[in-house]
């Protein structure tokens, strides 16, 4: 379990990536070394473990039930992501998650390269992330409240005409 929220920002290089894959329940079987190193845990910590063991509570639920849904229906995402680093730290991504498929066109597992994200991206998002995280906390039911800030997700999302893909491109 991770420490205490430091309020420290780690970061990693613009030419690194962070790789993971995991299989179709989420469980992290490939942690590459930058991921390691980043969020400050070693390969036997990591193998095996759910992969939201790295979610950081700044993180909209809402994000991730996006997430999860494009790509158990075997689309690809990008996402802008907050992590938890094992020591209370946090570090920003640009998540690319893609389905990995078997020959017969089942889905096996997940892979996840994310990025160093741009810092007027990460503003941006940090503002949207709050708002929907105040919307999730404002229902006595985290499903509910889930539901809720999905919608207005959503709701945001047809309003400007844009998928969620190019959404995170704009910003």
């Amino acid at each position: 379990m991770a420490a205490m929220l430091t309020g420290v920002e780690r970061t990693f290089g613009t030419d690194e990536i962070i790789v993971s894959k995991t299989d179709t329940r989420g469980r992290i079987i490939y942690a590459n070394d930058v991921f390691q190193r980043v969020a400050d845990y070693t390969e036997r910590q990591l193998l095996g473990q759910p992969h939201n063991i790295i979610r950081h509570p700044d993180m909209p639920r809402c994000v991730f039930k996006l997430l999860w849904d494009t790509i158990a229906a075997g689309k690809e995402i990008f996402a802008y992501v907050k992590n938890l680093a094992r020591n209370g730290d946090h570090y920003w991504v640009l998540a690319h998650v893609t389905p990995t498929f078997d020959a017969a066109g089942t889905i096996v597992s997940y892979h996840s390269s994310r990025r160093c994200p741009r810092r007027d991206a990460v503003a941006k998002a940090e503002e949207l992330y709050r708002e929907l995280l105040a919307i999730e906390s404002s229902h006595a039911d985290r499903m509910a409240g889930m539901d809720a800030a999905f919608r207005a997700m959503t709701g945001k999302l047809q309003a400007a005409g844009v998928p969620y893909d190019e959404f995170v491109f704009s910003l």
